[in-house]
């Protein structure tokens, strides 16, 4: 065994081979994980003694204060895994990522990589029994009663594995000498450009096509992390400033997101100035504005925002929810949408898949561009290659199979075992990346250790068709779920059910045991046939067998989805009264019930949602959109109108009365058009239309036009449309 001089000598030893193997990472333009695995004290003075072995540019330490800096040391700021986010856009060659007392972040470690420049070092410091059980970051996954520590721990497993067989990593056991792996060859040099403001072809394409944008043909960049896709927005804006245009307008979910568009237009246009956070103004007056996702569709609809020769620029565009992306597009002439691919700032690839459809119908002549090149760092880069493996940032679409003729068969898939096949996982994961609009690396270890969480694919050929993820609720004491109704308690986890007691005031829907639908994904090529539904009938018939007294699902009020549940059974039971940050849209939540009890809890919440609704829509939810308003106004209860209701209806239509005086029958009527489909058939188009002007008159007093006589006449005429398909 070594005394203390030698363990000392042989520390300093290892230090120096690491700096020197920076400096050999440095002319390659390249960055590597060191993983230093051990006892918690002498791992963080090993930490300490590389950062002070070299002037590292901006080094970071993320962790735990506990421990992080030992007395003869320079005190080190240490920032918490959860605000690693907060340093996308910084840079930083060295990155120490201490475990031991937080636990593995997966997101933080997606974010942080994307920070360290060229020969730059992420040190993961891991007890050395890491992966044998869960670690303290577990508390975030584990649903009430559990307790992290008893959860199972098939993600860190995974990890641990692939940093053991990887040979892109620097294996580094404390108190024993380092594991350097070879550095192969560098890739060839990158395609040749001209022009001086950028750093790689594809970014000087990418600001030619920004720059020389075409009225209703917009724009969509995607890239990966450290690929210049901000820099580009900031080179194009400062050129359009300095030749083109007077305004240019810039969105992102948060100001700090595009810190570098702003710093890029001050170097390149020294004659304007920065006002304010996100006001640059030029010389000429000329001028680049920031504004919040929310700000700027308050003025677009005011109309201060948007109109001819307007240009907006959306950076993290599948951060942003699609349906204000939608509104943007309709008036902005010349836009452009940025995003990264995958990870922390939300799926760029679930983001082109169902933003896709919208782009097609209202600017059918849009393009694609496709960032390849990375900037800070050189392609073949050992870090990226093993931060994509880790997390799947890059896992793609399985195989498409050709339908079958039989039904199509589910099974349920053992966690433990698909954990250990990565091949298998990576299919799984990314049939659901793709079909998601947000998929962030900690939804994968939710996906093999969240508690309650249950896996059902069909499979053909190996390669997964679709996918159903579900989650347990419920089946709390009486007593604790009085006071989750009362809102003296809110145990973790519990989404659906908790809402319900919180929301609703129903102690039963805590008591009950639900089965949640999380995700629930169908590969591109094989939606609408039936996929589907199929996973859901196999999982509520193995839900009922087990005892389970609802089977619920969550997701923001689009109406193509939300008619999909009706379309099963399912019953509305509760709508949020304000828009989903990640969607843009008023979350509603379904259930069904699969037993006597369930059925007892159901009929409950259906009566208590059926009662508020009318003055929500009046109040809370004014902005509901019609086309989901006239499909809850059909799950309300079937009422024929009166003759009374009748002559009032038509002296709106064909005469002169005034509509407010006759209220209730135009409700009556908006209802019961709803129902209308089922006995006198489906309405045309233009019937849809009226349907859905008319609810919002009635329940949400929107009027159809500014001006009021305009207003009154479009009224009359839609109610006229109406009376035909109920009458």
């Amino acid at each position: 065994m070594l005394n203390r001089h030698e363990r000392s000598k042989q520390q300093a030893r290892v230090v120096s081979a690491l700096v020197h193997h920076a400096q050999r990472l440095i002319r390659r333009r390249w960055r590597q994980l060191v993983w230093l695995s051990g006892d918690a004290v002498q791992c963080r003075s090993l930490a300490q003694e590389l950062w002070q072995a070299y002037p590292w540019q901006q080094p970071l330490w993320v962790g735990s204060d506990e421990g992080a800096v030992n007395q003869s040391a320079p005190v080190i700021p240490v920032l918490s895994p959860r605000k690693a986010r907060t340093r996308l856009g910084a840079e930083h060659q060295l990155v120490v990522l201490d475990t031991h007392s937080t636990g593995f972040d997966p997101e933080a470690l997606g974010a942080l990589a994307g920070t360290i420049t060229a020969g730059g070092l992420l040190v993961l410091i891991t007890p050395q029994t890491w992966g044998e059980t869960p670690d303290p970051d577990y508390a975030r996954l584990a649903d009430h009663p559990m307790h992290w520590s008893a959860l199972t721990c098939h993600y860190l497993a995974r990890i641990a594995r692939q940093l053991q067989a990887s040979s892109h990593v620097v294996r580094w056991r404390a108190g024993h000498t380092v594991e350097l792996p070879k550095l192969l060859s560098c890739s060839a040099d990158e395609p040749a450009y001209d022009d001086s403001d950028c750093l790689s072809a594809d970014q000087a394409q990418a600001v030619k096509q920004l720059v020389g944008l075409k009225r209703r043909r917009p724009l969509v960049i995607t890239a990966d992390r450290g690929r210049g896709k901000s820099a580009a927005l900031g080179i194009a804006c400062a050129r359009l400033l300095t030749h083109k245009t007077q305004r240019v307008v810039l969105t992102a979910p948060r100001l700090s997101a595009v810190e570098s568009v702003f710093e890029r237009v001050a170097v390149l246009c020294p004659e304007g100035r920065r006002v304010a956070p996100g006001h640059f103004v030029m010389a000429q007056g000329g001028e680049l504005i920031f504004l919040p996702p929310d700000d700027l569709t308050k003025q677009v609809a005011t109309q201060l925002q948007g109109g001819d020769g307007s240009y907006l620029m959306v950076d993290e565009a599948a951060a942003i929810p699609a349906a204000l992306l939608g509104q943007w597009l309709a008036v902005f002439p010349r836009i452009a949408f940025a995003t990264t691919v995958h990870g922390y700032e939300g799926s760029g690839r679930g983001f082109a898949l169902r933003f896709r459809d919208t782009l097609d119908r209202l600017t059918p002549q849009w393009k694609a561009l496709t960032l390849k090149a990375p900037i800070r760092w050189r392609s073949g880069d050992p870090l990226e290659t093993l931060v994509n493996q880790l997390l799947l940032l890059k896992a793609s679409l399985p195989t498409p199979q050709q339908r079958q003729a039989r039904a199509a068969e589910t099974k349920v898939i053992d966690r433990a075992l698909l954990a250990e096949d990565d091949s298998a996982l990576e299919k799984l994961f990314g049939l659901l990346v793709q079909s998601h609009y947000r998929t962030s690396p900690n939804d994968l270890r939710q996906l093999l250790d969240g508690p309650g969480t249950a896996l059902r694919t069909i499979e053909q050929a190996g390669e997964p068709q679709a996918v159903l993820v579900t989650r347990q609720e419920g089946g709390f004491e009486i007593a604790l779920a009085s006071q989750v109704a009362r809102g003296e308690r809110r145990p973790q986890g519990h989404l659906l059910a908790q809402s319900l007691a919180t929301h609703a005031g129903s102690r039963e829907a805590l008591t009950a045991r639900w089965r949640r639908v999380v995700r629930i994904a169908t590969h591109p090529e094989r939606r609408r046939e039936g996929l589907g539904q199929a996973l859901l009938y196999d999982d509520m018939a193995d839900a009922e067998r087990e005892g389970v007294a609802l089977y619920g699902a969550t997701f923001g009020a689009d109406p193509a989805l939300l008619q999909f549940w009706l379309a099963l059974g399912f019953i509305p039971v509760r709508l949020g009264i304000t828009r989903e940050a990640s969607t843009g849209e008023f979350a509603v939540m379904v259930a069904k019930a699969l037993n006597p009890n369930g059925d007892a809890v159901l009929k409950d919440l259906r009566e208590r949602f059926q009662m508020a609704l009318p003055s929500l829509l009046a109040f809370e939810l004014k902005s509901l959109p019609g086309s989901i308003v006239v499909l809850l106004l059909g799950q309300m209860p079937s009422a024929p109108l009166s003759a009374r209701d009748w002559q009032d209806v038509e002296d709106v239509a064909t005469a002169h009365r005034d509509p407010a005086l006759a209220r209730p029958a135009l409700q009556a009527l908006a209802r019961e058009v709803s129902h209308s489909p089922a006995s006198h058939g489906p309405l045309t188009e233009t019937q849809q239309q009226a349907h859905q002007h008319v609810s919002a008159w009635a329940f949400q007093n929107l009027a159809l036009a500014n001006n009021r006589n305009e207003a009154l006449q479009l009224l009359r005429l839609a109610v006229n449309n109406l009376i035909g398909p109920v009458k």
